[in-house]
């Protein structure tokens, strides 16, 4: 059996991220972004050294802030932080570490250069090789936002900016309910150059991908890959009972980690 202590970063990170100079301006990194399908990109000077990461929810930021994308370069944002781990270090030490300083992990080499950058999704993947079937009751979120099917994109964005979430549900009285995410907001809408005073409808992703409540984080994260998604909403009796996300399901996965160490 493999063991959530025994499985390292180093074979599951994303050996030499995509990166990008303080310099160049956000519309051209979004663009970047949105071509190359990625949802976050590593800062870094000349000489290679990360200066911090700029992912889909600082975009989100700004638009909120400035009701547009605006023409700023990289380095007059607050990027997002990271920390260092080594390609040695064990999947369980590398959640417990993402989770407990809420940041994103750089892996360095010996030699103190960056080498790799590892996110949940790519955690999720290791975890999946040990039999691990924990509950996700203890990290889904049971509060659910939503917007209607003809507010703004700009609507959406304040709202996921106000409470820090990264989608919410959209309502069709036509069909059944849709989500738009920050994912949607670069790919579909900055990509595009589409007005933020556009309606969401067009914009968002139907239909909506749910699971029954109760399933087990190895189950959720299994369609999670398959699916190339990062988020999953939760049903009981065709009503929707709560959303979990890919760091929630780390989450489950470095709780039940724990657990087991706890009684070894």
């Amino acid at each position: 059996m493999l063991r959530a202590t025994d499985l390292t970063v180093g074979n599951y990170m994303t050996a030499f991220p995509i990166s990008v100079l303080p310099e160049v301006s956000l519309p051209e990194t979004v663009n970047f972004m949105a071509r190359r399908g990625i949802g976050n990109i590593v800062v870094t000077h000349d000489d290679g050294t990360p200066v911090g990461i700029l992912t889909e929810r600082e975009v989100l930021h700004q638009l909120a802030f400035h009701k547009t994308l605006p023409n700023i370069q990289i380095q007059d944002i607050k990027l997002q932080s990271f920390e260092k781990i080594t390609p040695d270090t064990t999947i369980y030490e590398a959640a417990k570490t993402m989770l407990s300083k809420k940041t994103r992990l750089l892996v360095f080499s010996e030699h103190d250069k960056p080498v790799g950058i590892i996110t949940s999704s790519d955690l999720l993947r290791a975890f999946r090789k040990t039999d691990y079937s924990p509950s996700i009751d203890s990290v889904a979120s049971r509060k659910i936002y939503q917007c209607a099917y003809n507010d703004k994109i700009l609507d959406a964005v304040e709202l996921m900016h106000k409470k820090r979430i990264g989608s919410v549900l959209i309502e069709n009285v036509e069909e059944s309910f849709g989500i738009f995410t920050e994912r949607d907001l670069i790919f579909k809408v900055l990509n595009n150059k589409v007005s933020l005073g556009e309606k969401l409808k067009i914009y968002s992703s139907f239909p909506l991908v749910t699971v029954k409540d109760g399933l087990s984080a190895d189950k959720a994260a299994s369609i999670m890959a398959s699916k190339n998604i990062k988020r999953l909403v939760l049903t009981k009796n065709d009503d929707i009972t709560g959303i979990v996300t890919a760091r929630d399901l780390v989450d489950a996965y470095r709780q039940h980690v724990s657990d087991l160490l706890t009684k070894e």
